[in-house]
């Protein structure tokens, strides 16, 4: 019989792992349960309960709890797959001999990972962190983390909402109090009992809001220097690219005047989270420089290439397990199909055309490349 071989699903930024009928990762954690065993997964398909802003250390010792748990339940083997910032935590928790602010000890837990597996990560950081670490910044996440959860409840924002949304980005600035009301508009559609439940986790969000910082380019740096690979685990990443906007995307973002309302919101967006030093480019190896030739064209991706979240030189790191041309949310199921049962809502359209079966063949790679690291 095939050796257990649980799978952890670890959040992003602002992400959260469930929190009502909200899941960050619900269509993808659906799918790989589904498919899992025939590759001889044979464990827990688990989401992360992670803290959103909080800093990289403290989120990878609530990853190491997660291992724990999974093993207590059922010893066997663990691999990791992080979205976003997400695989930072991996990555961190996993490093052989890591100092974290645990109350256990990590080294004998982080033996058991097999596999990393970082999806749209910012290895390299993304210029979008040195607007969120201002006070205009956290104000914005705020409004973009409930818009998130009242797209994936409605399937949209209302439009208002969302063209408003759009001039703060492109200006970054803002007449005084408009995300505070922003937000309260977004509040009053969702009911007592869960406008509170949200409230109480935007303030929870206060108390911790190290992570902006240490997603710069320059926390990177800082990142990279003090981590390390484990020897036997493999590592590999997703790489997302959206669709530059112009005449294509915004044709692609189809008739509908709320998807045109959208669009206009990932433009700003896109022009903020691109730009990555050329040298990024050089210092690709072979096997990457090749993936990514497959996948985007003949020409490498540019410096400013991005998924309108992260630049996608920043996600390139390790073995390229894919690449695909999606926004930073796509990748995950947000992408646009009302027909699949449960729906995938597209709360942001970047007109990049991504849609369910590739969503299915990046998941699949994803998971035969974690269950090739268990063979």
């Amino acid at each position: 019989m095939a050796r257990t071989h649980h799978l952890l699903l670890v959040p992003g930024f602002f992400g959260f792992a469930n929190l009502g009928d909200f899941a960050y990762f619900g269509h993808v954690r659906e799918y790989l349960a589904e498919i899992a065993p025939a590759l001889g997964l044979r464990g827990q398909v688990r989401v992360v309960d992670t803290v959103p802003t909080a800093s990289l250390a403290k989120r990878a010792v609530t990853l190491a709890k997660a291992i724990a748990e999974v093993c207590e339940s059922e010893p066997g083997d663990v691999s990791i797959v992080g979205h976003s910032s997400g695989g930072l935590d991996a990555r961190l928790a996993v490093t052989p001999d890591v100092v974290l602010p645990a109350p256990f000890e990590v080294e004998p837990l982080a033996r058991r990972v097999r596999a990393v597996v970082t999806v749209a990560t910012p290895h390299f950081g993304t210029p979008l962190a040195h607007l969120f670490n201002s006070m205009l910044g956290q104000q914005l996440l705020k409004v973009l983390s409930v818009g998130t959860m009242h797209a994936v409840r409605a399937g949209r924002l209302p439009i208002r909402i969302v063209l408003r949304l759009a001039r703060l980005f492109r200006r970054r600035a803002a007449p005084s109090g408009l995300p505070e009301q922003l937000l309260v508009e977004l509040l009053a559609d969702f009911s007592r009992d869960r406008r509170r439940e949200i409230e109480a986790f935007l303030t929870s969000l206060g108390d911790d809001q190290d992570l902006v910082g240490q997603l710069t380019p320059a926390g990177m740096e800082l990142f990279n220097a003090s981590t390390e690979d484990r020897p036997g685990v493999r590592y590999g990443c997703v790489v997302t690219r959206a669709r530059p906007p112009g005449l294509r995307s915004a044709l692609a973002a189809g008739l509908d005047p709320y998807a045109h309302a959208t669009h206009i919101l990932f433009i700003a967006l896109h022009r903020l989270a691109g730009g990555m030093p050329r040298e990024r480019l050089a210092s690709l190896n072979r096997a990457q420089a090749a993936t990514l030739r497959l996948a985007f064209g003949r020409r490498l991706p540019a410096p400013d290439a991005n998924d309108g979240i992260v630049p996608t030189l920043s996600q390139v790191r390790g073995n390229v397990v894919a690449a695909v041309w999606a926004d930073h949310h796509d990748v995950i199921g947000h992408f646009h199909g009302p027909s699949h049962v449960p729906p995938h809502f597209d709360w942001l359209a970047s007109g990049t055309g991504f849609d369910r079966h590739q969503f299915e063949a990046v998941w699949r790679e994803v998971a035969a490349y974690v269950a090739g690291a268990g063979a």
